[in-house]
């Protein structure tokens, strides 16, 4: 794969003072951190450039010979209305600024600005073209109704709506650097979505996970940002943090939700600025890979309670999906199933078992709050005490009772003290049976193991039903 860059796009710099140029370029490249650049010294051959490579931004000087900016300007902004353009002129008027805005000009620098200020207004440009071409992409994307890119998304079991919605969302927004934050609830398989963002990525640096919960302040640093020699007491050698060790590929950080105050404030700093100091060190490093984060907390809430950084919030959801949890996805138990079925069978050497028929209703009348590593754990278990044939349902039906009673899943208060009237025990008995005859599909012998009851003594308890009916 070719080195990744930054922006994905090219940013064309047009001016005929060289000098110039060359400074603009250093800048950029520098505290900018931006690495896809193009310089072009004649206004002649920018028609030429823009057929050969793919420019999403172009820095425009106005005076020039042969072709002026404001003329080229209005080119652009007629034969490639996507593109944005930003005019650094020497000409510190306020009726040129806004003739040139008028034409079309994202904004307009003089070229004795600081330098901060015109970083900020490239970095707003840019992302302005990034959310163009991302949205583009969505709405090709929606028309289309396929995925480009379906075997990144194997490992990811599934055939729900939401999923494969998610799926389509990642190929989108793939080329894009901006940050991207993965919801949802503990086992829902988070780290697999991340890890497919990071292939569709393009880039050829790895994927480097860092589980930050738990991370102090300093170890938190240092993990991150690495550090020099003789930094603190036993520094002994430099040590690469995983913001280098990620370099041209992706950085996850896991359970964001866990960070401390002190170390959102170090994150922050990172995203919004793109540098970091390794510890010990004065001079920064740039940030060269995408950040993914991940957190089973609801960040919005922590917000509201002020436990989370509001800036660090909305800088980390740029882009931002929600895993939805097993208990939504019912409709992929038989799949999943199958899948680690498959994956226990040839990890313990042994002949991949029969599912019982009854079995994907057994798993339907559970909710799983470990959600797909919970299904996981008990299809292994399960396994490695088959002794051949039909796997028996027990292990499972013994897991999902221990679960529901570790898990408190009895309901501490009485259901019937909202009533006004009560029903008799005969109704109460019925509407028991009802409940344990939806959630196990209609199946007597599922119903009667939830009810605690023989599958004779359920059966002998409805044909009474239907004969007082």
């Amino acid at each position: 794969m070719s080195q990744s860059k930054n922006p994905d796009f090219s940013i064309l710099m047009v001016d005929d003072e060289l000098p110039w140029l060359r400074s603009l370029g250093m800048t950029l490249e520098g505290p900018g951190g931006f690495t896809n650049l193009i310089s072009c010294s004649d206004s002649r051959e920018v028609s030429s450039l823009f057929e050969q490579h793919d420019i999403g931004l172009v820095l425009l000087d106005l005076t020039m010979p042969h072709v002026s900016g404001e003329e080229l300007l209005r080119r652009i902004n007629e034969e490639y209305p996507d593109v944005q353009v930003i005019i650094l002129s020497g000409m510190n008027q306020l009726e040129t600024a806004v003739g040139c805005m008028r034409l079309g000009a994202f904004d307009y620098f003089v070229k004795t600005v600081e330098e901060d200020r015109l970083l900020d207004g490239i970095r707003r440009a840019v992302r302005m073209v990034e959310l163009q071409r991302e949205n583009q992409a969505i709405r090709r994307r929606l028309f289309k109704k396929q995925l480009e890119h379906p075997e990144v998304f194997a490992p990811l079991v599934t055939r729900d709506a939401a999923m494969l919605a998610i799926f389509g969302y990642l190929e989108s927004v793939s080329a894009s650097r901006q940050p991207l934050l993965i919801l949802g609830e503990s086992g829902v398989g988070k780290e697999l979505v991340a890890r497919a963002a990071h292939q569709l990525g393009g880039g050829d640096g790895p994927l480097v996970s860092v589980n930050v919960a738990g991370l102090d302040d300093n170890v938190f640093a240092d993990t991150l940002f690495g550090h020099r020699r003789g930094a603190f007491t036993g520094a002994d050698r430099e040590r690469p943090g995983m913001i280098e060790r990620a370099s041209g590929g992706t950085l996850f950080l896991d359970e964001i939700g866990d960070l401390s105050a002190a170390s959102q404030v170090k994150l922050l700093r990172l995203l919004q600025e793109g540098e970091y100091y390794p510890l010990g060190s004065d001079s920064p490093c740039r940030l060269q890979a995408r950040v993914i984060c991940a957190t089973h907390h609801d960040l919005a809430e922590m917000v509201r309670e002020r436990s989370f950084r509001k800036d660090l919030y909305y800088r980390l959801h740029a882009h931002q999906v929600t895993i939805p949890p097993l208990r939504e996805r019912k409709e992929d138990l038989p799949l999943l199933l199958r899948h680690f079925l498959e994956s226990a069978a040839a990890e313990l050497d042994k002949p991949v078992p029969t599912a019982p028929p009854e079995l994907v209703s057994l798993l339907n009348t559970y909710s799983f709050p470990g959600n797909i590593r919970e299904l996981q754990a008990m299809v292994h278990d399960a396994v490695s005490q088959h002794p051949g044939g039909v796997l028996s349902c027990d292990v499972f039906q013994r897991r999902i009772g221990d679960a529901r009673q570790t898990g408190g899943l009895v309901p501490s208060r009485n259901p019937f003290t909202v009533l006004d009237d009560l029903p008799t025990l005969a109704e109460a008995g019925d509407l028991l049976v009802d409940a344990a005859l939806e959630r196990a599909g209609n199946n007597q012998t599922l119903a009667a193991r939830l009810l605690g009851i023989s599958q004779p003594a359920l059966s002998k308890r409805l044909k009474q039903r239907r004969e007082h009916a």
